[in-house]
């Protein structure tokens, strides 16, 4: 069970940290240099599969994270809870900064955007990146504490 466990926790972390990673290396320069217009269809054809699958996996991963955690010892302990406490920056920076920004973008026709839209990427890329990090940094983590273990 532990064995399987730490497949998961790893498969989970990494998924989380090579989908974002990705998104901040290619998709989202190619998002910021498009007209607004394209930028918001194209925006509400990207996030469509993401925004449900992804908080089960981060979630997932912190839960094992910490289960590993509650029955570790020593560094052990200490490399699952901190990767517990990186996923979870990635599942509050989502729920509380990225999500509601492509909830309002998902609201947004591309013919109504005038002078006066507030153009929402660069906000938008910078806690994408803040989850990234936080996403590679619980990956890193993880993988540290099962090779430990």
């Amino acid at each position: 069970m532990v064995e399987a466990l730490s497949v998961l926790v790893l498969l989970g972390t990494g998924l989380v940290a090579g989908v974002l990673f990705a998104v901040a290396v290619s998709v989202m320069p190619a998002l910021i240099a498009m007209p607004p217009d394209r930028y918001v269809s194209t925006h509400k054809l990207l996030g469509r599969h993401y925004d449900r699958i992804m908080p089960f996996i981060v979630t997932g991963s912190t839960v094992i994270d910490v289960a590993f955690a509650i029955r570790g010892t020593g560094t052990v302990r200490v490399l699952f809870a901190a990767a517990a406490l990186c996923m979870a920056g990635v599942a509050v920076v989502s729920q509380t900064r990225n999500v509601p920004i492509n909830n309002r973008v998902k609201r947004t026709a591309p013919e109504d955007l005038g002078p006066g839209w507030q153009d929402p990427r660069i906000q938008w890329r910078d806690w994408h990146l803040v989850r990234t990090c936080c996403a590679m940094a619980g990956c890193t983590l993880s993988a540290a504490a099962v090779v430990l273990s």
